[in-house]
């Protein structure tokens, strides 16, 4: 069997924690900053986890068992 390669796109995205739970960033948070509010902005700079309907598709990507 081939090895299966990691997608470099996701790869630049998620992120493993210490527990194997996958990060990432919140969206909007790269341009149109002027009309979003201080507390918008502030709130999306944190990095959150992804979703459990998502972290298999994820782990996909990331060619993670």
């Amino acid at each position: 069997m081939p090895k299966i390669k990691t997608n470099s796109g996701s790869k630049k995205r998620f992120a493993l924690t210490g527990t194997g739970k996958i990060k990432r960033k919140h969206a909007f948070h790269s341009h149109i900053l002027t009309k979003k509010t201080k507390k918008q902005k502030r709130n999306l700079c944190h990095f959150t986890l992804v979703d459990r309907t998502n972290v298999n598709q994820i782990k996909e990507l990331l060619a993670i068992k």
